[in-house]
């Protein structure tokens, strides 16, 4: 759900290899505390954090937190993008009784023209499995406070974009991860119910599953316990608000909420949901990552023969995991109250050979003035993947790196070769070949060194 320069898909996956041993158990309490105590106090990575484990012998709580930032089962925190995870349950949950169906257009719920593309329209099940052809997020997405990037993101805005807005690619044919559509989804689907995102998902999901801490509208008991954000280096940043894309990284929950919806995806506890969640397991399309599938809502990831369904989040201050192994009967939730990346130790719970990544502190960088002439040969468009291309641009003697379908950012001088990003822990460095011109760039980002090759 982040705005700011993230490469999430790619950082995810940089570090899953290992090698073929079969996966082991589950760490003891005792060797979790460990990981959570390095990642917090050696690391400063956030000030608290809270791992779940539900399996068929129970469920485990495991947090660790600074002594002014107390985290446990019950703290609430913002869960991002797992939050696409209840709009695509609610959309199944819809096309089950009848109420709409999974290939209905989007211009059949809607009062405003919408994108097509050689003929063809946009589904439900479209915007659900990101293969609509919608961008990341809205090119008329301006805020005026970029603390709290969605909070004044109308309505209005969303249809007039709709109205506007050309498709690059054809429908259904290439996975495209989008804010955008999600939020869509769940305007379109609380459009058909007749109430607001969060009274949808709390009447057919989070009430029934006994999930009453899963809302976005906070009582004053809940807001006691609702722990504050961070942002990358542990400055207090401000809480999210999403009333038109709420279905896209709305929701707030807790570990014992969450560890409560994975025991019926896991099908350890008797649901009337039961039927409903399994169809959302069910790969529907490829994405540009070989080991991932995307499901209704769901990311499916193959590690070497375990089948890891998972979703993450992120929003200016907060960091979540959800993933289970269905055949081995386990679930397991990471809450961070830092923007700092979680998901590698939620997948390692899950398969110890995914290792887990190697942080460093934070580090307070300081920029310094260099010859505007020498950034001329860093201009140029670098490749990090088939479909993930960083271009570095040069406008009024400044440096700027943008990477495919996010924003814009501005890159800081910390040598000649060596840059930063203030907003987030992302580093830059410029790599010379023999002849002595750039032919590559290495992007250092939660603890990944990432080669970037040059394009001609």
């Amino acid at each position: 759900m982040k705005r700011k320069f993230l490469v999430v898909i790619l950082v995810l996956f940089a570090c899953i290899g290992g090698t073929m041993s079969h996966a082991g158990a589950t760490p003891s309490n005792q060797q979790i505390l460990a990981i959570l105590k390095q990642r917090v106090e050696q690391e400063k990575q956030m000030p608290g954090i809270v791992v779940g484990i539900i399996d068929r012998k129970g469920r485990r709580l495991i947090q660790y937190s600074l002594a002014d930032s107390k985290v446990d089962g019950d703290t609430l925190f913002e869960i991002g993008s797992i939050s696409k995870v209840f709009t695509a349950i609610a959309l199944t949950q819809m096309a089950e009784r009848g109420e709409l169906k999974l290939d209905d257009p989007i211009s059949k719920f809607l009062p405003v023209k919408t994108p097509t593309r050689n003929g063809k329209t946009i589904s439900l099940l479209n915007l659900a499995t990101h293969t609509s052809g919608l961008p990341r997020l809205p090119d008329n997405l301006a805020p005026k406070d970029e603390s709290n990037p969605y909070a004044d993101y109308t309505v209005e805005q969303l249809y007039t974009f709709l109205r506007n807005y050309q498709l690059t690619r054809d429908i259904g044919t290439q996975y495209e991860y989008s804010n955008l559509g999600a939020g869509l989804l769940g305007h379109i689907l609380s459009l058909k119910a007749g109430v607001n995102y969060e009274t949808l998902i709390k009447t057919r999901i989070a009430q029934p599953l006994k999930m009453n801490d899963t809302t976005i509208q906070l009582t004053p008991k809940q807001q006691a316990r609702f722990t504050k954000g961070h942002n990358t280096f542990g400055k207090p940043v401000s809480y999210w608000d999403l009333p038109t894309l709420a279905g896209a990284g709305g929701l707030r929950s807790t570990t014992n909420d969450l560890l409560n919806f994975l025991a019926v995806n896991l099908q350890l506890q008797p649901s009337a949901l039961n039927a409903t969640l399994q169809k959302t397991h069910v790969p529907q399309h490829s994405t540009p990552t070989p080991e991932m599938q995307i499901a209704i809502g769901w990311h499916v990831l193959n590690h070497k023969g375990t089948e890891i369904i998972m979703h993450d989040g992120g929003t200016g201050g907060f960091r979540s995991f959800i993933g289970f192994v269905k055949n081995k009967g386990i679930g397991v939730v990471v809450l961070s109250n830092s923007e700092n990346d979680i998901n590698d130790i939620g997948l390692h719970l899950l398969d110890e050979r995914i290792p887990l990544a190697k942080r460093e502190a934070p580090k307070q960088r300081k920029a310094i003035a260099i010859n505007p002439k020498l950034l001329d040969a860093y201009v140029g468009r670098y490749q990090l993947a088939p479909d993930f291309v960083l271009a570095i641009t040069k406008e009024q003697n400044r440096l700027f790196l943008q990477a495919t379908k996010q924003p814009k950012v501005e890159l800081f001088a910390e040598t000649e070769t060596q840059f930063f990003i203030t907003e987030l822990d992302v580093q830059v460095t410029f790599v010379r070949n023999p002849q002595g011109s750039v032919n590559q760039l290495i992007l250092r980002q939660n603890g990944q060194n990432l080669p970037a090759k040059r394009l001609n």
